[in-house]
């Protein structure tokens, strides 16, 4: 049996099951927007981090797959500084939204890295008892020129530790471009070469730093090859994403928000098309998925058990996922939709349709 947890805006949902037999077994945090959940592969450990507005983010842990959770610090910004280049921030010093989690290395238990909105980067080395908010990253004069895209503020939602180096680590910004650090986030270097904004001036459409990538995502036995669903199209990287390349716009639609990688084949990668710009849904109310065998070369599009008419879910960018078995699909939607496809997505059983809006989920 597998389980997949399902954050959304009334709870984490559990769903269980294989193959065709799937339901939810599980309800917790009913009422409260869950905005990102991680399972920590070093020991199990379940995260949820809750968005509650006025009372701000708040992040759960589990040890014993839910039956029991344990409140831990939540990321802080320190206070704004009165005088000096960044009094005059315009970005809020305050956290939003966790949008992103992601466990260190391996070999250091207890670290967690944290993205949120406003795209501050957050580390803990003590199993989120305490947070760190990394400022080199932050007081890097680069950051003022970030921007949100579909937000009033930039944020960070892709998170990335390199399985053979975990002082490697990769982001993503929107609107700010893909970043690096190889010395655990001391040093920081901008890294979107390649991409391109059609959405900005000619002059400054290839510039790194005005970039939204929406997802990006990377290959474990390969970590050199990298996916982004950029806002305006698909990137690809083979340099552990030191330069990029596009690649040309499957059909119906280059644009989309999710992609998932293979794990253990750097030239397979789905994604979630929608219809671009301001529609933001399937492309004609027909729900398919596109896959690429051949790293870009030649894509597939998959409908078989999605909705093919007056379909107008959309997939945000945590919200498709592969399984640890490289071949169990699932997708969820803003409007409830949940599918899983056992067979690398070529074929999908709807599991509900009735879900609350959905931001993130993931296989433990």
């Amino acid at each position: 049996m597998q389980t997949l947890l399902v954050a959304s805006r009334k709870g984490l949902l559990v769903v269980q099951g294989g193959g065709g037999d799937w339901a939810v077994t599980a309800h917790h945090f009913p009422g409260d927007p869950v905005s990102q959940v991680l399972v920590d592969p070093r020991d199990g450990s379940w995260y949820a981090a809750l968005r509650l507005g006025h009372f701000g983010v708040k992040l759960r842990k589990s040890s014993d797959q839910g039956q029991s959770w344990t409140e831990l610090a939540a990321p802080a910004f320190p206070a704004k500084p009165t005088e000096g280049p960044l009094a005059q921030d315009p970005t809020p010093w305050n956290v939003e939204m966790i949008w992103s989690l992601a466990a260190g290395g391996p070999k250091q238990p207890g670290t967690l890295w944290a993205g949120c909105m406003p795209a501050g980067l957050f580390l803990s080395q003590d199993g989120g008892q305490s947070w760190a908010l990394n400022r080199p990253l932050w007081d890097d004069p680069r950051r003022l020129g970030w921007f949100g895209g579909g937000n009033d503020f930039p944020g960070l939602h892709s998170v990335l530790v390199d399985p053979r180096d975990a002082q490697h680590v990769s982001l993503a910004i929107s609107c700010g471009g893909v970043w690096q650090t190889w010395d655990a986030g001391q040093t920081w270097a901008l890294t979107a070469a390649g991409m391109k904004a059609d959405y900005m001036p000619p002059e400054s459409a290839e510039d790194p730093n005005t970039q939204d990538p929406h997802r990006m995502v990377q290959c474990v036995a390969q970590p050199d090859a990298l996916w982004v669903q950029h806002h305006c199209g698909i990137f690809r990287s083979t340099d552990a994403a030191q330069s990029w390349q596009a690649i040309p716009a499957p059909q119906p639609s280059g644009f989309g928000f999710a992609v998932a990688c293979d794990p253990a084949n750097p030239l397979r990668a789905w994604f979630a098309p929608a219809q671009a710009d301001t529609h933001r849904y399937a492309v004609d109310g027909k729900m398919v998925v596109t896959r690429t065998d051949d790293g870009g070369q030649s894509f597939q599009a998959f409908g078989s058990g999605l909705p093919q008419q007056h379909a107008y879910h959309l997939i945000y960018r945590h919200g498709l996922e592969l399984a640890p078995d490289g071949n169990t699909l699932a997708m969820a939607s803003t409007t409830g939709g949940l599918w899983i496809s056992a067979n690398a997505g070529e074929h999908w059983h709807g599991v509900s349709r009735d879900l609350p809006p959905v931001a993130a989920i993931c296989w433990a």
